[in-house]
């Protein structure tokens, strides 16, 4: 059920680049995993990659940077296959660095390309122009939030109803010099169809440290779930899940358990799949 992200034989060159900012040979800005999935879902995975356009030379920054949680969500990646096998769910993945461009940003907002992250600064992010903004956002940021628009619509299209949205990410467990307690974090803004009941799901595990709104909140930080699910009126959530708890396959495989135990309950939810405002 794997999909690969393929080269592309002749990136589009948006008008605002004075170069491609991808080479043909290199990935699209996004990948859809397992593309036919049945279920009544569509995951979205922001920061599922530490991949760097080679025409940014790395950014600037050593290697060790991208092993690293300023670079990617690590674990996002391995917990969003695992689960999109699981329940049998299709799920859009971005394919490059938080760190070239944070698709969980609004353009524009000044965290959506970093000059400094965790108090590791940037050197290529440094003082853009508008026309270098310009070019990661229509080559990377935008195909990519298309492409989850797509899936949603695909998916309506098939079952006559909304899909539900779900979105992955992973935090550290210290920032800016900041100890986080919990192992996992539930965001949400208005729509508590999906949040409650998976808070109530996931509390039910003995141990088990779960944030509501916590380490970040979705009234605050929740771009993509906002934009493809609040706004529309899909039932939707995100995650944000404890990164040295998920660095592994097997811890990986482990939280796919446990989320696709909850949402196979939750998909079934009556008014779940249904177009509604709050």
């Amino acid at each position: 059920m794997t999909h690969a992200v393929p080269p592309r034989s002749s990136p589009p060159q948006p008008p605002e680049c004075d170069a491609p900012l991808l080479g043909p040979d290199e990935p699209g800005p996004f990948e859809v995993y397992n593309a036919e999935g049945a279920a009544p879902l569509v995951i979205a995975t922001d920061h599922a990659s530490r991949r760097v356009p080679r025409a940014l030379d790395r950014l600037g920054l050593a290697d060790e940077h991208f092993d690293k949680h300023i670079a990617f969500d690590i674990g996002a990646d391995m917990i969003t296959r695992r689960l999109a096998d699981r329940l049998n769910a299709r799920a859009v993945l971005g394919t490059y660095s938080r760190l070239v461009i944070d698709l969980n940003r609004q353009p524009g907002d000044p965290g959506c390309i970093p000059e400094v992250s965790d108090r590791v600064p940037i050197p290529a992010n440094q003082g853009l122009d508008a026309r270098q903004a310009a070019c990661r956002i229509e080559t990377l940021h935008t195909p990519y939030h298309e492409a989850v628009n797509r899936e949603i619509a695909n998916v309506w299209r098939r079952d006559g109803r909304p899909p539900a949205l779900f979105s992955i990410h992973s935090f550290t467990p210290t920032l800016n010099g900041q100890d986080r307690a919990w192992d996992i974090g539930v965001l949400w803004n208005r729509d508590p169809r999906m949040p409650v009941p998976l808070i109530e799901h996931l509390r039910r595990w003995e141990g088990l440290r779960v944030g509501d709104n916590e380490p970040y909140s979705g009234r605050q930080l929740a771009y993509t779930i906002d934009t493809h699910g609040t706004a529309g009126g899909l039932a939707n959530c995100a995650v944000e899940i404890r990164q040295d708890h998920c660095a592994t396959p097997e811890e990986a495989g482990h939280w796919a358990d446990i989320l696709a135990d909850a949402l196979r309950h939750i998909l079934t939810l009556d008014g779940l799949h249904e177009a509604r405002k709050f």
